[in-house]
């Protein structure tokens, strides 16, 4: 067994052992898919060298000849076609540019949302509200464009059991984020 997966179950049995009783009552209650999820997350954990960020996020590495336009351009398809409101961008290389009047690699961060669900999301669990809107950020790397968006798997299998109706409209943003990734990555709007 490698020394990082040793390191990692050792640190989930001493949390386990510490937090006793509540621990297992959680896990009892915790929806079907839970464990697997869990477990997904943790292997990303590992996998990103212990990077929370990496294990929490999609990517998607934008196909070659694709323009920052473009991709826009399938947000908005896609955002229309599945009723998901633009709500917000911010254009993070035009703002750094203008700063350091340098040209700056390509920076831009998307917001959508679907009020109703947000509101239903908030009702349920005010907490919820830090991960509102849902985003997409664009970034320029040396290798090229690459999108990235929270994992939203980990909220919809992770958390607290949500009544169903929230269940299945959480399940339909999480569908259209990915849709919107995909499509925008390859270039499809």
């Amino acid at each position: 067994m490698p020394a990082i997966a040793l390191r990692t179950l050792i640190a989930i049995c001493i949390a386990l052992s510490a937090t006793g009783c509540r621990t297992i009552q959680v896990i009892a209650n915790a929806p079907p898919g839970t464990a697997a999820e869990a477990a997904r997350l943790a292997g990303r954990w590992v996998d990103a060298g212990g990077d929370a960020a990496v294990a929490t996020t999609w990517s998607r590495k934008v196909a070659a000849g694709i323009s920052a336009k473009e991709i826009e351009e399938a947000f908005a398809s896609v955002a229309a076609e599945d009723n998901l409101r633009p709500v917000g961008e911010l254009f993070l290389s035009k703002e750094l540019a203008t700063r350091s009047g340098q040209q700056e690699k390509f920076l831009k961060i998307y917001s959508y949302c679907d009020p109703s669900t947000a509101r239903a999301i908030v009702d349920f669990n005010p907490a919820m509200s830090a991960f509102l809107p849902c985003r997409i950020a664009v970034v320029e790397q040396d290798d090229g464009l690459w999108l990235y968006a929270m994992n939203m798997d980990v909220i919809l299998r992770l958390g607290r059991p949500m009544p169903p109706e929230l269940h299945k409209a959480v399940l339909r943003v999480r569908t259209t984020m990915v849709k919107m990734l995909d499509r925008a990555a390859a270039g499809e709007f």
